[in-house]
């Protein structure tokens, strides 16, 4: 479809989930009435999803999400399970896969069929989703003025919220996923790990530095001018990759202003533009396994693909995924042959919203198609099932979801990217060996420049 337009109005029954179809025009600007900006706090929550919780009980209401550390808890451990007394409801197998089917995407249906390794283990579920009080007050703010620019491919009037938490169209979605909270400054040690299909891997260890400008307390429109995120990315090991730097200055539209970037190489001694790092161009030291728009679920511009808004469905996520975040297992305790191990994984029934992007006629991506499943409490993309050209599918990521609750916030403890048609898989984030991530570094703009980088490099 073009981007341009949207589905008819429709309501299509899957089972027990519900799809609501999008009936509304992508606009030019899509500032909300008052009426509906009431709704936000009330029947909704502050961010958009529904308030209450389905009519069988299975997806309790939102009361607000996870608003206080567990017991004992202390900033800088690895973040205690909240709920370690919850065990799963059943698991889902390829023996009873076709019992749960209606509530799995295309891509975990697969998995299940392809790996019978591999199973589901759903637990009860947990609307644990919360962001501070300030994203609440920004985006009933942000709602009455963001709008679309340029055709879709940038958003204007808006900062610090959500800037369409009622959205009319897939490509308002997909910005409130680019925008959604994630703090205001990011310090981590993480690894990456492109496992082969026996379960070998080495694990590429990383830096990683960001300024999530559009979230900053004090940020002002006129300040935020196009640039959203600055991003630093530094790879520590193993030796014959250490020391390459990344920098990244993230625009709120690319078409306008693509993104700028920059490379540190050791070997050369010098810093270079990198305007590769974008679209469908292999992801940083990732053995081929994810594109580079693919890390964080989906990043960077919009402008190649069409947005339909498919509607909103019930369906098995990952969620709440503190047993695999835990600083008590090491990473051979997660990568095994195939995929991580299914003991250390958590599945809950949710409310999506679905949004299925397909390739622009004239645009060049491997990806031909992609099917984006966003929770409605976070905006977080938890799955998305991916195409290749010949409309196979190809690869299924999926976003282990976690509220970091000293903030509180909600983002991936670990991205998995897997390739069925290779029989592989990427993991990134994983940061169970390494000291815990903080929101509070003392970063500031000044440390995300080219001329940093080359200081940071000699």
């Amino acid at each position: 479809m073009n981007a341009m337009n949207c589905t008819k109005p429709s309501t299509l029954r899957l089972g027990a989930a519900v799809i609501l179809g999008c009936a509304l025009a992508l606009p030019a600007s899509a500032e909300l009435p008052a009426d509906q900006i009431a709704r936000l706090g009330t029947d909704l929550t502050p961010l958009g999803g529904e308030r209450a919780g389905n009519a069988e009980g299975t997806i309790p209401e939102w009361t607000g999400g996870i608003t206080a550390p567990p017991a004992g808890y202390s900033v800088g451990e690895h973040h205690r399970d909240p709920y370690p007394d919850d065990r799963p409801l059943f698991v889902i197998g390829a023996d009873n896969l076709d019992e749960h089917r209606h509530l799995l995407s295309v891509g975990h249906q697969r998995m299940l069929e392809t790996y019978p390794s591999f199973n589901m283990k759903v637990y009860p579920t947990r609307r644990s989703a919360s962001v501070p009080e300030r994203i609440y007050d920004a985006t009933r703010t942000a709602a009455a003025t963001a709008k679309l620019v340029d055709g879709g491919n940038g958003v204007g009037d808006a900062v610090i919220g959500i800037p369409f938490p009622i959205p009319s169209n897939g490509v308002e979605v997909i910005w409130n996923h680019l925008l959604r909270y994630r703090g205001e400054t990011l310090s981590c040690i993480v690894g990456q790990a492109a496992v082969t299909r026996g379960g070998d891997y080495t694990v590429v260890k990383q830096s990683l530095e960001a300024e999530l400008r559009y979230s900053l307390p004090a940020m002002t429109l006129e300040e935020l001018g196009n640039t959203m995120i600055y991003y630093k990315n530094k790879t520590l090991a193993p030796a014959r990759l250490a020391g390459d730097i990344v920098l990244i200055h993230e625009t709120m539209n690319q078409v306008r202003e693509p993104r700028s970037a920059w490379v540190y190489n050791p070997g050369q001694r010098r810093v270079r533009r990198a305007p590769n790092i974008a679209y469908d161009n292999p992801g940083t030291t990732s053995d081929g396994l994810r594109t580079a728009d693919q890390l964080d679920m989906f990043n960077g511009a919009v402008d190649r693909y069409d947005w339909e808004l498919v509607g909103k469905r019930e369906m098995y996520v990952p969620y709440n995924s503190y047993r695999l975040h835990g600083g008590d297992l090491s990473f051979d305790d997660i990568l095994k042959p195939l995929h991580v191990d299914p003991e250390l994984l958590r599945y809950e029934l949710h409310r999506v919203w679905v949004v299925e992007a397909t390739l622009k006629e004239g645009a060049t991506h491997i990806y031909k198609r992609r099917t984006f499943y966003v929770d409605e409490d976070s905006w977080q993309i938890l799955v998305a099932d991916i195409y290749d050209n010949r409309d196979q599918l190809w690869r299924v990521s999926e976003g282990h979801l976690i509220n970091y609750y000293e903030k509180p916030l909600m983002w991936p403890t670990l991205e998995v990217h897997t390739d069925l048609q290779a029989g592989r898989y990427l993991a990134f984030g994983l940061d169970n060996e390494y000291r815990m991530c903080t929101w509070d570094s003392d970063l500031t703009s000044r440390d995300f420049t080219p001329a940093t980088l080359r200081s940071e490099g000699r």
